[in-house]
């Protein structure tokens, strides 16, 4: 007779588990952990810093550019290359969010509040990437106008006004949001805090580089899908030669993000915490 009534707290506990009352925890956690608050603040030194120092590097070497050069030169250029140095930092932090809790044990406690493995995943992937999304939407804009007085010694400057600019400084926190994603997903396959940092690195970097190696036209085609070329096209104002169309390029990089994520839903129902 006494079945029911100990079947009876484990029932509220499973009403009390709800997919909201998740976000809720996993934004507490992101928001408290002092990780998240410095490297986040990392990510925003570097990607204003560099889009400042870029700009001036433009503005220093105008008399040395050719006209080709010069015209190649956007107002969202130095942002550009400025999320290079910077989409790193906020991977890592999609990263740490999910193996910081394997490495402390944290995970299995909170899988036993939250049983439902899919749902405890795709509520943290909802905090890391809102939280991403709005600072990455914030720097993004930061670095555009921090570019902008410098550009203009030499009239590299422009306006959110003109054709591809605005679509581009708001896509770059879009991409970083993605980033963080994807890095979460790698997390969670990986297990492992410096295995998934190097992993996350390889994708993002070495596989860039390494298709800008690939010989022949066929190579040449390949490398505008890669992670990273493809994702930053949106970043770019104009179609640039070698790159695919902006949106479809970081709908590409969204598409990678959804399959590593996939796999790491597949892989996190199915494992021991």
């Amino acid at each position: 007779m006494s079945a029911p009534a100990r079947e009876a707290p484990a029932q509220a506990q499973e009403a009390r588990a709800s997919f909201a009352n998740v976000v809720v925890s996993e934004w507490t956690k992101i928001r408290t952990v002092p990780s998240t608050f410095w490297t986040l603040l990392s990510g925003a030194i570097v990607v204003i810093g560099f889009s400042a120092l870029w700009s001036w590097a433009f503005v220093a070497s105008y008399h040395q550019m050719t006209e080709a050069d010069r015209a190649s030169v956007s107002p969202t250029s130095p942002m550009q290359i400025a999320f290079y140095f910077g989409m790193v930092i906020f991977g890592v932090l999609g990263v740490l969010v999910i193996t910081g809790e394997y490495s402390s044990g944290m995970i299995r406690t909170a899988l036993t509040a939250m049983p439902r493995r899919p749902e405890y995943l795709a509520a943290k992937a909802v905090v890391v990437g809102g939280v991403v999304l709005v600072v990455g939407v914030l720097v993004s804009f930061a670095s555009f106008f921090v570019s902008q007085p410098i550009l203009s010694v030499h009239g590299f400057d422009g306006s959110l006004g003109e054709r591809g600019v605005l679509r581009a400084v708001f896509g770059g926190g879009l991409f970083l949001a993605l980033i963080a994603l994807m890095a979460l997903g790698v997390g969670v396959i990986v297990r492992h805090t410096a295995g998934a940092v190097v992993t996350v690195f390889v994708v993002l970097f070495v596989l860039g580089i390494v298709g800008g190696f690939l010989p022949g036209s066929w190579g040449a085609t390949l490398s505008e899908y890669l992670p990273s070329n493809a994702g930053g096209a949106i970043l770019s104002p104009t179609r640039q030669a070698g790159t695919l169309a902006p949106w479809a390029g970081l709908g590409m990089f969204a598409l990678y993000t959804a399959v590593v994520l996939a796999v790491a839903a597949v892989l996190f129902q199915s494992r021991d915490a």
